[in-house]
């Protein structure tokens, strides 16, 4: 977006329309004690080509490392018309609009969004989406209260691989509105929710199941939703929007499927960028459409009969009575979500599906060459998809920093997270990944355990 500054002309012919001597005018009614004449500590001011020069160096820094980390956030190609369209002046500093009507360019983002996340999720509804993941969780597990007043429990139970951080957001954000989040127990050969305990648990309000699974393995989803929905519970799915193409839809899990769809967007067009931006997805049945945190655009006629979209739903504190909002924190994403918008019609269900076989095809080909070296093995016998957990015969933290020193991200090592599972590394292919990029990976870690 171009920046062209007033003259000094255009500065005297506006004081002068206002009747004022100069611009200090305007800020009166600051007491002259609370004024400063400079700021300490800032820097001279640069030229922009200084400044795009002291960029470039700050941005080589970082380097360009070959990257095998997933755990939740991955780096897929994004072709480059994504963002020249989302970078956009109308679309880069739009925010969510309050008179909405008014804005029908943004609601038929919103709306074309949301028709292509029901598609994908097999859901009756979508909304305008919520700040990442992990917050849709928490988002979801209020949803799910609200939505089961018949059951009395605050209990909400996460099979085994369900990502450790959505679990701490989700305690901090719905902990303090009562909810006590469990974990159920982890076969710790298989990567998946160990069942044989499932028949002694007490009836909670909500289970959740992420699929695939923080690990990557793919969870038994089908007697899981069908032994919740016995228990009277909400069955909420965290799911990668690239999966979809290829797994299951959660809509399809067991007898009645998933009640609410939640996860991360950032799949879908947005690039790996020092931990942000994110966006959240989240869709459900129309049975809880009333339940569900954000907004919902509909499409409908005007008095003329043409075509125009709406705010079918409204749920923030802003435009209705604060205790009878669903949520005083979600958002629309605007942005983010206007690049996944663009990045889904782009590439289209058949596209995704491409990305998602060949990031599978290359993880496979990953795992095979470093299970290759002595000291690195598998660490769960069960399937797996998009990425795998590799069990090392030695600490992982100083490995990963011998790869780092490298240029090459060796993964995440889950240990802290997950105790039972020390000196283990989440890996993870894209098909941003080449065989030569896998040789590379493999013969460094070669070298490293060697050494």
């Amino acid at each position: 977006m171009p920046f062209i500054p007033h003259t000094e002309d255009d500065i005297r012919e506006m004081l002068a329309a206002i009747k004022a001597d100069k611009i200090s005018d305007l800020f009166d009614e600051i007491p002259p004690e609370l004024l400063i004449e400079n700021l300490d500590g800032i820097p001279e001011a640069m030229s922009e080509m200084e400044v795009v020069r002291h960029m470039r160096a700050r941005a080589a820094r970082d380097g360009a490392p070959l990257c095998f980390a997933g755990a939740g956030a991955y780096e897929h190609h994004i072709p480059a018309v994504v963002w020249d369209i989302a970078t956009r002046g109308e679309f880069y500093s739009a925010y969510t609009p309050y008179q909405a009507e008014a804005s029908q360019g943004t609601l038929q983002t919103i709306y074309e969004y949301q028709s292509m996340m029901v598609e994908l999720t097999g859901m009756d509804v979508s909304n305008a989406s919520l700040y990442d993941g992990a917050s849709a969780l928490a988002e979801a597990s209020l949803m799910a209260v609200r939505g089961n007043r018949r059951c009395k429990s605050t209990r909400v139970l996460l099979a085994a691989g369900v990502n450790p951080v959505y679990q701490k957001v989700g305690k901090a954000i719905a902990g303090s509105q009562g909810l006590v989040f469990e974990r159920l127990p982890l076969d710790i050969e298989t990567g998946i929710t160990s069942l044989e305990t499932l028949g002694t648990e007490d009836a909670p309000v909500a289970v959740i199941i992420q699929q695939p699974s923080f690990f990557g393995t793919l969870d038994r989803i089908d007697e899981l939703t069908d032994w919740a929905h016995e228990k009277g519970a909400i069955v909420i799915a965290i799911t990668n929007p690239t999966s979809l193409t290829v797994l299951k839809s959660p809509a399809k899990w067991g007898r009645e499927g998933a009640d609410i769809v939640c996860g991360e967007g950032q799949p879908l067009g947005v690039p790996l960028s020092s931990g942000g931006p994110y966006f959240g997805f989240m869709a459900c049945k129309q049975a809880l459409v009333r339940q569900m945190p954000g907004r919902i655009v509909g499409r409908t006629v005007d008095l003329d009969g043409k075509k125009g979209f709406t705010l079918t739903l409204q749920a923030r504190e802003q435009h209705i009575r604060r205790s009878k909002a669903t949520s005083n924190i979600c958002t629309n994403q605007g942005l983010m979500v206007t690049a996944a918008t663009i990045y889904m019609s782009l590439l289209g269900q058949e596209g995704i599906a491409r990305v998602a076989v060949s990031s599978q095809r290359n993880t496979v080909e990953l795992v095979k060459a470093l299970t290759a070296i002595n000291g690195v093995e598998v660490a769960f016998s069960g399937p797996h998809f998009h990425e795998a957990l590799l069990r090392f015969d030695r600490p992982v933290e100083p490995v990963l920093r011998a790869l780092a020193a490298r240029n090459i991200v060796g993964g995440v090592a889950i240990g802290d997270s997950v105790p039972e599972l020390a000196n283990t590394i989440l890996v993870c292919a894209t098909e941003t990944k080449t065989s030569a990029d896998i040789a590379t990976y493999a013969q460094a870690l070669a070298e490293v355990l060697a050494a």
